[in-house]
């Protein structure tokens, strides 16, 4: 009689990597470099934090948490002449939508 593995359930890794695709956020971070990132939904202003887009979920943010509103928090780019979609277009984001503040900023290869 074949029986069927046991479902284990799913963990989350509490860290996740992300590469940085655009200038938003020059001078702190420019495209290439990759980002550690503690998933956490604790944050603090002036932290750098990854979120989902409000209106398109599978798009991930590298942004300034610059103030906790009541709807969630204001996000804002470093570098607003690049064109970036921060808070100012998109209001604030709800906590849900955070998934970590930013730990370190790390190179692969040669930049």
């Amino acid at each position: 009689m074949h029986r069927p593995l046991p479902r284990w359930p799913r963990l989350r890794w509490p860290l996740l990597r992300v590469a940085v695709a655009e200038r938003s956020m020059q001078p702190t971070l420019y495209p290439g470099d990759w980002l550690l990132v503690w998933r956490t939904s604790r944050v603090r202003p002036g932290q750098v934090v990854i979120a989902r887009h409000p209106s398109r979920p599978t798009l991930l943010l590298v942004k300034r948490a610059t103030r906790r509103e009541a709807g969630g928090w204001w996000l804002r780019s470093d570098n607003p002449a690049a064109g970036a979609v921060d808070s100012q277009a998109f209001g604030a984001v709800a906590p849900g939508l955070i998934e970590g503040r930013v730990l370190l900023r790390y190179w692969r290869g040669r930049r």
